[in-house]
């Protein structure tokens, strides 16, 4: 608990509006979208600028409080988890969109803009925002910066470091320090790829430079349907291996389909294997590639084709391929959306196994992914009330994590470790690997006070939930790569 004196001083930073102690109000931050783990903060505080969150953090070292900064809490893994003790810093009161540099294809932006109206704010002017996690209508920059967000589009464009050229951000202790450079390239160390992605554990971003990118002449989505999911994942496959660039390559199984359907009615059509495939560029590059792509999925079995009749067709179909999480709900009154990634060349082999594992505990599980970058996204459905089937799911689920590693994969391509997967870290990361993760921490956050027990394994939390030893990596066990 806080003291009088520390809460009066916080207060004195943000104002009344931006401090919250009340019991059934710190209630909506107990969790993010990982419900499965909750934990009250002692307060939570909204500031509006840099300079308080520089003031917040002082106070924070000084006094040793631990604090996790969130931004609309839509992540998946637990990452804006408060820890026992801990304040929680919300960016709900800085959503400024700072300056817009359209000659540079740069944008600045706070860390509580919705990543949604990035790309509203350019977009007049023939520009967009590339990542674009399903959650993109609500989640911040911030957070998609914590947790390197992806989305659909980042086969072709890239995750969200490919698009943060600066980053001013303050350190554990206060200090204000800038990453990046708005130039390209910029010499010395990539400090600012060291902080995107580490879920908070660093500092606080509060001002990032964005690059924003020209709107391609034409855009074509396609869809193509399957007797099986394994055709659908071989499609992916070959469609790379023939020099082809989608800009996205999206599946859903029949659960997912039905889902969706029920939810935003994106009128799929009925399949075990449904490929959303769209490409963009020149009008006239997009005309070959669109018939190329068709070409190799009418090969693979493809029982239906059909194209996006205009933008609001288009619109459509994405709607219900972003709305498939949310949709699960239809499925089951809980789920858990796990994500993995994988060799794309191993899709069909991977979804065979993990519907062998489901079939094995008695359990459904509906997929639906980003297949161009092997990233998996499987949801287990699960009943809570079944006794013992939340064990079931959530053992299945982790399960999941270790044939992606075992298949020379990783335990996270979008969602980060937070909580939830920091046990399976050790499966993947021999301890040297640990050791030296923690000592870059530590130079960002000697005290440990920035998002405490996260990403790494800890033997209070860890000691009875031993994922294994550690499993040499394919390309390590090959010679290809060493453990540092």
């Amino acid at each position: 608990m806080l003291s009088a004196e520390l809460l009066s001083a916080f207060l004195e930073i943000v104002g009344p509006r931006g401090l919250i102690t009340a019991q059934n109000q710190l209630q909506t931050y107990e969790c993010d979208g990982l419900t499965a783990f909750r934990e009250a903060p002692s307060a939570v505080l909204l500031p509006e600028t840099t300079g308080q969150v520089q003031a917040i953090l002082r106070l924070c070292t000084r006094h040793k409080v631990p604090f996790v900064a969130r931004g609309a809490g839509t992540g998946l893994s637990g990452g804006a988890l408060p820890t026992q003790g801990s304040i929680v810093i919300g960016f709900s009161r800085m959503t400024k969109i700072l300056n817009v540099d359209l000659v540079n294809h740069q944008i600045t932006v706070q860390p509580g803009v919705i990543n949604a109206n990035v790309t509203v704010a350019v977009a007049g002017a023939g520009f967009f925002y590339a990542p674009d996690p399903s959650s993109q209508t609500v989640c911040t920059i911030g957070g998609n910066v914590a947790e390197n967000a992806g989305g659909a589009h980042c086969l072709k464009y890239g995750f969200t470091v490919t698009h943060v050229l600066e980053a001013t951000v303050v350190l554990p202790s206060g200090e204000l320090v800038t990453l990046g450079s708005k130039s390209p390239d910029a010499p010395g160390y990539d400090l600012l790829g060291v902080f995107i992605g580490s879920e908070g554990t660093l500092g606080i971003a509060t001002e990032m430079t964005l690059r924003i990118v020209r709107k391609p002449e034409a855009i074509q989505v396609l869809l193509a349907a399957f007797p099986s999911i394994s055709a659908a994942a071989q499609t992916v496959s070959d469609i790379i291996a023939a020099g082809l660039l989608p800009s996205a390559m999206e599946i859903m199984d029949r659960l997912a389909i039905v889902a969706a359907e029920a939810a935003v009615h994106p009128q799929y059509p009925m399949c075990d294997g449904l490929l959303i495939v769209e490409v963009d560029g020149p009008l006239a590059e997009v005309k070959l590639q669109a018939e190329q792509v068709l070409e190799l999925c009418r090969k693979n079995g493809a029982i239906e084709t059909r194209h996006a009749i205009d933008e609001g067709d288009r619109l459509l179909i994405w709607k219900g391929r972003k709305a498939a999480f949310a949709a699960a709900g239809r499925l089951s009154p809980n789920y858990i959306v796990q994500d993995g990634v994988i060799p794309r060349t191993t899709l069909p082999v991977v979804l065979e196994k993990i519907a062998a594992m489901a079939n094995a505990e008695g359990l459904r599980v509906t997929n639906v992914f980003h297949a161009g970058d092997g990233n998996l996204h499987p949801i287990v459905l699960y009943r809570r009330d079944n006794p013992g089937e939340e064990e079931r799911a959530i053992d299945l689920s982790m399960r999941i994590l270790d044939l992606c590693v075992e298949t020379g994969g990783s335990i996270t391509g979008e969602h980060g470790v937070g909580r939830e997967k920091q046990c399976s870290m050790s499966y993947m990361y021999a301890p040297a690997d640990l050791a030296t993760m923690q000592r870059v921490r530590r130079a960002f956050d000697p005290d440990n006070i920035a998002n405490p027990e996260k990403l790494f394994p800890t033997p209070r939390l860890c000691g009875e939930q031993k994922r294994g030893h550690y499993v040499p990596h394919p390309v390590e066990a090959s010679g290809i790569a060493e453990v540092f």
